[in-house]
């Protein structure tokens, strides 16, 4: 019998599991990576280091997103995101631009302003330089748009009031619902669209979204009036009470917390304050976690089956901070290869090491579980006339339901 080799052995441990309920990844440590990607973007108009932004987020959506109703989003997302820079260059086009240049492409006729609105014009001169300024800044913004989407399609949105505070899971309840209602809407769209063409009805047109509308908005109606229900009989708003010393006790470390907060970071951001700025922000959150920690008293609630953080949750987090640290340092140290600039037009420049930055954001790919239907390497890479490993298909995920 042929003994396997060390090096053998241990790829099977590190290759990403099978997702199942116990080790799928908690929708905080999806966020936290969206979020470092979009802080990642926010800091730089390099359309090259944007591009490569969404590419990252969507191959790690592609490899690793569910079946469920909220994973179908980032499609529209996408188109969210080129509708944004259309609009972006057409207000640059019939508003103008403050950028100067010197590259004319067209004129539109202008509509003379009164002498109150100085400054402000309608039509004119159209350069170059002010429509690729106006691209750069819409990408920006549409990538920003694109890595919320990223979010919203991997992870979970019920699993995040597992992660909340005690205080904020009325908050919580609230945001969650709003961010399940575009994915359950772009789902209804998709249904309704593939029923009337199974029927031979048009799809598009004016009338087609008249009458996708009215079972749209119903559809929204009947699950608004379900959450409601579920809502009301699992006690949703019940308090405890407290004594009342540790009330205003709360309510002074949680508002004292906030303004400590602004005022740190204000520090931070002046010059003159860097100094105490980081104290400042320190104490106040030290404060508001501690308010938050005595409101959650007031929550009279379970949690059923909570998140636990384990490594592969750090690492697909600590990707997304990784890619924002990077290149808020880059921002700091070489700002003009992020910001190519426009006058005079130049061809943007992909920064060497920021781009390998970003390419830390594709660790989720790597690690995180893998969902049910995505068929493992191992099975992939067997040969001919070898009959591959049964793998047992455990429970999504995305299809328990899950108990807050």
């Amino acid at each position: 019998m042929t003994r396997s080799t060390g090096p053998a052995r241990l790829r099977p441990a590190l290759r990403a599991p099978e997702a199942t309920r116990a080790n799928a990844l908690p929708a905080g440590a999806w966020w936290l990576w969206a979020l470092g990607l979009a802080t990642a973007a926010s800091r730089t108009t390099n359309p090259l280091l944007l591009g490569l932004l969404v590419g990252v987020a969507g191959y790690v959506v592609a490899a690793r997103r569910t079946d469920a109703p909220w994973a179908r989003s980032y499609g529209a997302f996408i188109k969210l995101g080129l509708f944004v820079v259309g609009v972006r260059l057409v207000f640059s086009v019939l508003l103008g631009s403050p950028v100067p240049g010197t590259h004319g492409l067209f004129t539109l006729p202008e509509v003379p302003m009164p002498d109150w609105a100085q400054g402000v014009r309608i039509g004119g001169r159209v350069t170059a330089e002010q429509l690729v300024f106006a691209l750069y800044d819409g990408a920006k913004l549409a990538t920003l748009l694109i890595c919320i989407g990223a979010a919203n399609s991997l992870a979970n949105p019920a699993r995040l009031l597992k992660s909340l505070p005690g205080a904020l899971y009325e908050v919580g309840v609230a945001v969650v619902v709003a961010m399940t209602f575009a994915p359950n809407m772009v789902a209804d769209v998709a249904r309704l669209r593939t029923a009337r063409r199974l029927r031979g009805r048009p799809t598009g047109g004016i009338g087609a979204v008249l009458q996708i509308g009215l079972p749209v908005l119903e559809g929204a109606l009947e699950r608004s009036v379900a959450v409601a229900a579920s809502m009301d009989a699992r006690g949703y708003g019940r308090t405890a009470q407290v004594p009342p010393a540790v009330r205003r006790t709360t309510h002074v470390l949680t508002l004292g917390g906030l303004l400590g907060v602004c005022a740190g970071t204000y520090g931070l951001l002046a010059a003159q304050g860097a100094v105490h700025g980081l104290p400042l922000l320190l104490a106040g959150l030290l404060a508001a976690l501690a308010g938050l920690r005595l409101g959650g008293r007031r929550s009279v609630r379970t949690r059923y089956r909570p998140d636990r953080w384990g490594v592969r949750a750090w690492l697909v987090a600590g990707s997304g901070a990784a890619v924002a640290a990077a290149m808020i340092w880059a921002g700091a140290s070489a700002p003009d290869a992020l910001h190519p600039g426009v006058v005079p037009l130049a061809a943007p420049v992909l920064p060497l090491w920021p781009a390998a930055a970003v390419l830390i954001g594709l660790l989720p790919a790597a690690v995180a579980p893998l969902p049910t239907g995505v068929t493992p390497p191992a099975v992939a890479a067997a040969p001919a006339g070898v009959a591959a490993p049964a793998v047992a298909t455990p429970v999504s995920p995305s299809d328990s339901k899950e108990r807050s």
